[in-house]
C-alpha cells in the first residue's frame, strides 16, 4: 500500500462529526513527520466525495484558509453540517478530536 493509499484510508476512518490534525493521521499512516505529506495528499484528493478531507483540520483546529475543493468557507461548512461547531475558523479539538 502506498503511503498515499495509508493517508486515504486513515482519513476515512475519521467519523462523521469529528476531525482529526494532519499530525495525527500522519502518525496513524506511519510516520508522525507527515503531516506536509498528508497535506498534499489531501490537496490532490482523487475522490474527494467519498475521501472525507474536509475532516482534517491543523494542530490548533483551524480550518484552510483556500479548501481545495471549493473555496475558503467550504471546508467550514462541510464540518458544519456533520456537527461540527467551527467558530471564526477554527474547530475547538477538546470536543470534536477523533
Amino acid at each position: 500500500m502506498s503511503v498515499f493509499e495509508r493517508i486515504y484510508q486513515v482519513v476515512c476512518s475519521i467519523p462523521r462529526g469529528k476531525v482529526a490534525t494532519y499530525g495525527h493521521v500522519a502518525m496513524l499512516a506511519g510516520n508522525p513527520r507527515w503531516s506536509r505529506v498528508v497535506g498534499y495528499a489531501l490537496h490532490v484528493n482523487p475522490r474527494p466525495g467519498e475521501i472525507p478531507c474536509h475532516r482534517v483540520v491543523d494542530r490548533n483546529g483551524r480550518v484552510a484558509p483556500s479548501f481545495a475543493f471549493g473555496g475558503a468557507d467550504v471546508q467550514a461548512q462541510l464540518l458544519s453540517a456533520e456537527g461540527v461547531e467551527v467558530i471564526d475558523g477554527h474547530v475547538d479539538l477538546a470536543i470534536y478530536h477523533m
